[in-house]
């Protein structure tokens, strides 16, 4: 690459997986005593995935990985960089990127996570993007993985009933002048951490009989301050986004937003005063998988026809931290 010349970053492999165990709302409904189709009327959840019992973060990271390469037409040793985000690693460490690094083998890369909540994504996007714009790199592997259902209670309706396991991956690599990464951006707000949050585990609570009895070690979540927040400020960062890159909301082919509840995405729908046909809906099939949410619906986009060559695409996410985000593609 010539000296001062930059080159704009390019998704070119997409990839996902899911776990095959299905959980039916009706399994919910009837563990926790819900009437029937309460949790459908309160998500537009159907089902979700949740891992097997042999399955952890790394292993569903792995798998997705493997297509978003083969997509890219990418072999192993070509990748630079791999990121991991996920809130749920299978361990504290090494990094769940280097336990993929090691399933893939992919000894030339650099590997570190990145936690950012139900915004990891983009946060990843981000780093990626600037990593290539500075020609220190050249492909980079972004992987999303969760597997949440191991830290949900139960007996909380409001995490139990949206949370699914799940894998996106992305190879981002060199574009041209007709596509690629054209914008992203991130924000956080860490006075508002607490209204979704995993307390236990850590160094503040590490674990012991006083933090299991007292269900630190599951996610616990504030649904209605999440929801008005979560609506307003993906209102906010999409209207920012598309002003800032001089264009309008109807240039937009697909709106790709972090799948958390059927109700947000409506509620942001009207505010910005799209018809909702133009965001694409996963979670009724897979739900809540927070951080692999975009990446998967991306993959299922893109396999679907729901994306074509030259479309501009809105990517936005909110998450716990707080943290929000968005980018935008041109395919």
């Amino acid at each position: 690459m010539e000296a001062g010349i930059k080159t704009r970053p390019a998704i070119i492999g997409t990839g996902s997986y899911l776990p095959e165990r299905i959980i039916p709302n009706r399994l919910i409904e009837e563990e926790i005593g819900m009437p029937y189709g309460a949790v459908k009327r309160r998500t537009g959840i159907t089902e979700r995935r949740w891992a097997a019992d042999h399955e952890a973060t790394s292993d569903l990271a792995t798998r997705a990985a493997e297509k978003a390469l083969k997509d890219a037409a990418t072999g192993h040793g070509d990748i630079d960089l791999i990121i991991v985000t996920t809130t749920s690693p299978d361990m504290v460490f090494p990094s769940t990127a280097c336990l993929v690094q090691r399933n893939i083998n992919a000894r030339n890369a650099a590997a570190f996570d990145l936690s950012a909540s139900c915004s990891g994504f983009i946060y990843g996007l981000s780093i990626a993007d600037s990593y290539i714009r500075s020609g220190s790199v050249s492909v980079i592997l972004l992987i999303s993985s969760e597997v949440k259902s191991r830290f949900i209670n139960r007996s909380d309706p409001s995490t139990y009933m949206i949370f699914g396991d799940g894998a996106g991956a992305v190879v981002i690599g060199n574009g041209n002048d007709e596509s690629g990464i054209l914008s992203v951006r991130v924000s956080s707000d860490g006075s508002r951490s607490d209204i979704i949050e995993l307390q236990g585990g850590g160094s503040r609570n590490p674990i012991s009989d006083v933090t299991l009895k007292m269900g630190l070690h599951f996610v616990k979540m504030k649904g209605g301050r999440l929801f008005k927040v979560a609506v307003k400020k993906l209102y906010e960062e999409i209207s920012d986004l598309v002003k800032e890159n001089g264009i309008g909301l109807c240039d937009i082919d697909q709106f790709i937003i972090h799948q958390a509840n059927l109700r947000i995405l409506q509620a942001v729908a009207e505010r910005l005063g799209i018809c909702e046909e133009k965001i694409f809906i996963s979670l009724d099939q897979i739900g809540n998988t927070s951080s692999s949410s975009i990446p998967i619906a991306l993959d299922m986009a893109v396999r679907g026809g729901r994306i074509k060559r030259g479309d501009l695409i809105l990517l936005a996410a909110f998450g716990g931290g707080l943290t929000w985000g968005s980018a935008l593609v041109r395919w």
